[in-house]
């Protein structure tokens, strides 16, 4: 079998369980062969051994099971990343969560903590363009594994502590808080894909009943962790902004909701207001 005639088959079998068929199975082909995508088309043979591994991933795939659990890899804000079902597969839109904190103008002197880190992917993004001491926590000891296993990876030097929200960052207090928490809500997560729903982790996707449960623990509790006029920012849902910025209000001034490149609400940040 040639790349473009695997191609073809695996966009045929695909065109039933996902609607992005073609790009899944260039996708696929590219991931197998650890080649660009743009090379897939081409008449080069696969090996007896490559084809062996096109059948059983192809048929992962058909199962549902997500490409970067069935190739243990993903990438995010070009750094490459291994995943596993103990984290959440790293979203294009978490990018723009990173850009907006990079914009924002972040010195290697601040302290950065990623709340609910998963895969490590916003504290290993924000350390490597930022330089500032990245500070990472998760409930999770199989996703703190797969964090600092991609931190060595990506030559990113993060602290990692194994905690359930706050509880075992002590005294620590820093320049920044950022967080993608689980945030869907009961209907929208019993409405999810089949690929998401039975392979990611539910901890890293279900925010409780109204999918707010995080937000308003981590909003809470971050005044006693951030310096005088520190930052927090947040991922949000899409339906989610005028909630999340109405609990801040109480501690916390120059509330901004910013768009996503899809024009959807997807970020929420803030400053601590000045200590009485």
């Amino acid at each position: 079998m040639k790349r473009k005639e695997a191609v073809i088959f695996a966009k045929e079998v695909l065109s039933a369980v996902s609607s992005e068929c073609v790009a899944e199975a260039e996708w696929l082909i590219a991931l197998l062969l650890n080649i660009r995508r743009s090379e897939v088309y081409s008449d080069i043979e696969l090996t007896k051994e490559q084809e062996k591994s096109f059948n059983f991933a192809l048929k992962e795939r058909e199962k549902g099971v997500p490409l970067a659990y069935i190739f243990h890899c993903a990438n995010f804000y070009g750094y490459d990343l291994e995943v596993d079902p103990n984290v959440l597969i790293p979203r294009p839109e978490t990018e723009e969560l990173v850009e907006l904190i990079i914009k924002q103008g972040v010195s290697k002197n601040q302290t950065i903590l990623d709340v609910g880190t998963g895969s490590g992917a916003i504290a290993i993004a924000l350390k490597k363009e930022t330089g500032a001491k990245v500070f990472a926590i998760d409930i999770s000891e199989g996703a703190l594994k797969i964090a600092k296993t991609n931190a060595v990876r990506n030559n990113a030097k993060i602290n990692f502590i194994l905690s359930d929200l706050f509880e075992n960052v002590g005294d620590l207090k820093f320049d920044i808080i950022v967080s993608n928490p689980p945030y869907i809500d009961e209907v929208e997560y019993n409405q999810l894909e089949h690929s998401v729903k039975d392979y990611e982790p539910k901890s890293a996707l279900f925010g409780g009943k109204d999918g707010l449960y995080f937000y308003r623990e981590i909003i809470n509790n971050a005044p006693k962790y951030l310096k005088d006029s520190g930052k927090i920012f947040f991922e949000i849902g899409y339906n989610q902004a005028k909630a999340v910025s109405e609990m801040l209000k109480k501690d916390f001034t120059e509330i901004n909701i910013k768009k996503d490149l899809q024009g959807k609400d997807r970020m929420v940040y803030a400053r601590l207001k000045e200590r009485r």
